[in-house]
């Protein structure tokens, strides 16, 4: 999740904190009932950020976990590779060596 919708979020949350409240306080209830409204009204909220924070940490978790199987396929294609290169060149070397003992057996006789 980008920064942007994250401020946007929180934003959105401050703002309906702050209606609620102002709706509750100029409710023509007793302060009790008011109180308790209020009440509820920042457990709903909290619950909200609880949940957004789940959801935010979860997404990051599986951006994680991905970006971590991306690297780790990765660094085995990497190893791959690199194993077949050695083998290429421990192919090469075998062929030249063994042409360089064909060589030196013609000027041992």
């Amino acid at each position: 999740m980008s920064s942007k919708n994250g401020n946007g979020a929180l934003a959105l949350l401050v703002g309906a904190a702050i209606g609620v409240g102002i709706g509750i306080l100029f409710a023509p209830d007793k302060g009790e009932k008011t109180r308790e409204k209020l009440k509820d009204g920042f457990d709903d909220l909290k619950d909200q950020a609880k949940d957004k924070w789940s959801s935010i940490e979860e997404e990051a978790k599986d951006k994680f976990s991905k970006s971590k199987a991306d690297f780790k396929e990765t660094v085995e294609d990497l190893l791959s590779n690199s194993s077949y290169k050695a083998e290429e060149a421990i192919t090469f070397l075998e062929e030249k060596l063994a042409e360089l003992k064909k060589q030196n057996a013609k000027l041992q006789k």
